[in-house]
């Protein structure tokens, strides 16, 4: 085990508290911590892909930037219309 796999588990593991957030808070303070687990889990992917040594692993962890960016908008227009 390297330091990069030990990263990704520290932030695979960090990812609980923001589903509790999610779970329990208001929809706009879920939708932040919808963002931060995103980015958490686009890390903890690129951390993986270092950390087992394959370089085309890190298409996956730019595909879900991309994504946690999209999404995120999308809810945040969501939102924006219910209110």
């Amino acid at each position: 085990m390297n330091a990069y796999l030990l990263a990704a588990t520290a932030l695979i593991a960090a990812i609980g508290p923001c589903v509790l957030v999610c779970l329990t808070c208001e929809p706009i303070d879920g939708l932040v911590a919808l963002e931060l687990s995103g980015t958490l889990a686009t890390l903890a992917l690129l951390c993986l892909a270092e950390g087992f040594h394959r370089g085309s692993y890190f298409g996956v962890g730019l595909v879900c930037a991309v994504l946690t960016w999209v999404g995120g908008l999308v809810i945040a227009r969501f939102l924006a219309r219910t209110q």
